[in-house]
């Protein structure tokens, strides 16, 4: 039979150009982390399907994870996602390290799931966490990294949003205004998830399903004509909310307005966030792009997701950012740089065979000083030679005929402006000097 040549579905083939532009992607996103002091970690590629069955959620589980019998009965899967990888991690060493813990990652990750614009069935995501943050301060910094990430990529606020919520108010809401049992209060939760991807007939018919009181049903058409911290504050006074929550709100907004970041952030109250581990802040990063017009991030706070690993609760803190969805924004924008050709220093040719041995010396040599180099192989036409160092990202071309060999010299020139140089060939310090 003959072999496909494709990759498997919902996968990708890195050339050259592509894997340019993924190691781009990475280094902004190490960058922007290590600016805040988080340290890399990483994890197995497998973990028992328990670790996902225990706070990951039914869709998940049911739908779209990769998971099989290993050779000695274990049902394993292939990691969908990190948090829960992190959070055994920290449940093994949390107590001998110094809070909080700030730890960050890129995992390659897969999900069963159909392909489709900004959502493949294998991806790398960059996933930030911190672990043992006094309330409001992880949440804040989460956020604050978030932005520094996006502008570190040269966006702004006229490109993307921040839109947030807290499911602690949400669960107020639910349980407490609309007294909603667990069963009723998860079904909602799951609408107000949808209610923005439904029509307004197609959502009032979801909730009628959960048999709600008038009351109920007007708490609820108060929950969700919310489109500001203020709106909600207002609702959450208007509605007899516990002090501690209204005070938090009113911290929380100051402080980002404080910090002159309040104009990235928008409240929105269908922002619940798929996962059920969450149990604070929750939050989705938006394109403003009318042409991609979606979420590219999200996350929030856990502070139960230890426990089941029998530890004690600890706050916890994270976001998760694919490399699909950051570089279908990054390109609507036009922030992504033209990977089209390779970035290196020199490129070494010779136009007499007996300058073979020299070239490769001098290439050696500069590659000793950190440079990059690349070496042609065999005599190269002079007409040719410039053509090809532009395809090799060369910034600089070096040059040895005969009349060079037999001084032991070499030519070299600027792509750029055309400027040409000789030296000596015993003289490296002098070439790696004009070079830089």
């Amino acid at each position: 039979m003959s072999l496909s040549k494709k990759p498997y579905k919902g996968t990708r083939d890195f050339f050259p150009k592509d894997k340019r532009a993924l190691d781009y992607i990475f280094s902004v996103m190490r960058k922007t982390a290590f600016e805040f002091g988080y340290e890399s970690y990483d994890g197995p590629l497998l973990e028992e399907v328990d670790l996902y069955r225990a706070k990951s959620g039914e869709e998940l589980i049911n739908d779209q994870i990769y998971n099989f019998l290993d050779r000695g009965n274990r049902e394993v899967a292939i990691r969908p996602e990190m948090t829960p990888t992190v959070a055994r991690m920290v449940a093994l060493i949390h107590r001998e390290e110094a809070k909080p813990i700030r730890w960050f990652s890129i995992p390659n990750l897969m999900r069963y799931e159909k392909p489709q614009k900004g959502r493949l069935r294998e991806h790398w995501q960059f996933n930030c966490d911190i672990f043992g943050a006094p309330e409001g301060h992880g949440e804040l910094e989460i956020l604050t990294l978030v932005i520094k990430l996006l502008k570190n990529f040269g966006a702004n606020e006229t490109q993307f949003e921040i839109l947030i919520n807290d499911r602690r108010v949400v669960d107020y809401i639910i349980k407490e205004k609309m007294n909603l049992d667990e069963e009723r209060s998860y079904k909602l939760y799951k609408i107000i998830d949808k209610s923005k991807k439904v029509s307004p007939e197609a959502l009032e018919k979801m909730v009628d399903e959960l048999n709600l009181d008038q009351d109920a049903k007007n708490v609820f058409n108060k929950y969700l004509a919310v489109s500001s911290f203020g709106d909600m504050l207002h609702l959450l006074k208007s509605e007899g909310a516990p002090q501690e929550r209204i005070e938090d709100l009113v911290s929380f907004s100051e402080k980002l307005d404080k910090l002159e970041l309040i104009k990235y952030f928008r409240y929105d109250p269908t922002i619940v966030r798929g996962l059920d581990y969450y149990t604070g802040m929750v939050f989705e990063v938006y394109d403003k792009h009318p042409d991609n017009r979606r979420a590219i991030s999200g996350g929030g706070s856990y502070s139960d997701l230890l426990k089941i690993f029998n530890e004690a609760p600890m706050p916890g803190v994270g976001f998760g950012l694919g490399d699909v969805t950051l570089k279908d924004f990054l390109e609507i924008h036009k922030l992504l740089p033209n990977f089209e050709t390779p970035e290196n220093d020199i490129f070494i040719t010779y136009q007499t065979e007996k300058a073979e041995i020299e070239a490769i010396k001098l290439a050696n040599s500069l590659r000793e000083k950190g440079l990059r180099v690349v070496i042609h192989f065999g005599e190269l036409k002079f007409k040719k030679i410039f053509g090809l160092a532009e395809k090799k990202g060369a910034q600089w071309v070096a040059l040895m005929g005969e009349d060079e060999f037999n001084q032991q010299k070499v030519q070299i020139k600027n792509l750029s402006t055309r400027d040409q140089k000789e030296f000596s060939l015993s003289d490296i310090d002098s070439i790696y000097s004009n070079l830089k």
